[in-house]
């Protein structure tokens, strides 16, 4: 069952992953503004952002795709004690083994009654940690969304509210981060569980083994939903460049760097009071430019520099395999 189980996962979460990649291509140099601790850091780019997810989902997909699947083939209290009793000239163990192995399974050779259930406790840890990246990339659209960063389409044959109907409501985003909530939650308090049996079995298992496909449907329900929701988006890059133009204090760390990297004393500090929690606009940050004890050729090197050109290597790290 698990087999067929994971293909199917799999099959859907490539498919999320692959729209998401469409986004991360177009936009790797759509700058923006970043946000750290909620306040206006050093822009970044939407595709950058979006890749962030994607290499993590991927990274936690290698494990969960390669983890091995164990089977149990000896015995009442894993001794083989009634295959060797009535056939001891039959080498159980190996082929027991070469049995287990035409099925896909790899046998654990040191069991109890049952199965230890510790690589079913490993494979639900790796659907918590991918549900838990993905509860992250859904509640960071949804704030994007809330930014008017993202426009969402419209779909005639939804309701924006009961009372509101200008509302277009990320509502898949919001679905499949309750569902991804309910996958974290069963697969840590079912994985802590099958872990543990008295002695040489007890039947707690048994009945917490019967939601395994519980967190399986949630899981396949949650990938649904983003899948949906990435396919209903539009990035507002008006709303994104209007901001970048109204953010030039965004430029203080280049500035700062700058100043530190020429030796001039107390770099950080001078830039902090010229900056810190206002909002600038390219003038004034102009002024703080031909203010500092730089070279000429330094100054106008800043001079040129704008917030949306303020990406470093962006671009290069969205495009990049991994």
């Amino acid at each position: 069952m698990f087999i067929e189980t994971r293909k199917i996962l799999l099959k859907k979460i490539n498919e999320l992953i692959k729209i998401i990649n469409k986004y991360e291509k177009k936009y790797s140099n759509t700058a923006m503004i970043s946000r750290t601790h909620g306040q206006k850091a050093s822009p970044t780019t939407f595709g950058k952002e979006l890749k962030v997810f994607t290499s993590r989902v991927k990274k936690q997909l290698r494990f969960f795709e390669t983890r091995e699947i164990y089977g149990k083939m000896n015995g009442a209290v894993g001794n083989y004690n009634a295959h060797y009793f009535v056939l001891p000239q039959v080498k159980w163990d190996i082929e027991t083994k070469k049995f287990l192995n035409t099925l896909g399974l790899k046998q654990n050779e040191n069991t109890t009654q049952i199965e230890n259930h510790d690589w079913i406790a490993e494979s639900l840890n790796d659907i918590s940690l991918i549900s838990n990246i993905l509860i992250d990339f859904a509640r960071d659209i949804w704030m994007y969304i809330m930014l008017d960063y993202i426009k969402q389409k419209k779909i005639k044959s939804e309701v924006g509210s009961s009372t509101m109907p200008h509302k277009i409501n990320p509502i898949n985003f919001e679905n499949a981060e309750g569902n991804l909530e309910i996958v974290t939650s069963l697969s840590q308090a079912i994985g802590k569980k099958l872990q543990i049996s008295r002695f040489q079995r007890d039947l707690t298992d048994s009945t917490v083994l019967r939601n395994l496909g519980v967190i399986y449907s949630h899981f396949y329900i949650s990938i649904t939903s983003l899948i949906k929701g990435m396919n209903k988006i539009d990035i507002n890059i008006q709303k994104i460049n209007n901001d970048l133009d109204e953010s030039w204090e965004l430029l203080a760390e280049p500035i700062q760097t700058v100043m530190r990297f020429h030796n001039i004393e107390n770099s950080y500090d001078i830039i902090k009071n010229s900056t810190r929690g206002k909002s600038l606009n390219k003038q004034t940050i102009h002024s703080i430019i031909k203010s500092c004890d730089l070279d000429d050729n330094i100054k106008e090197y800043l001079l040129k520099l704008s917030p949306k050109d303020y990406i470093g290597l962006a671009q290069k790290l969205t495009k990049k395999k991994n």
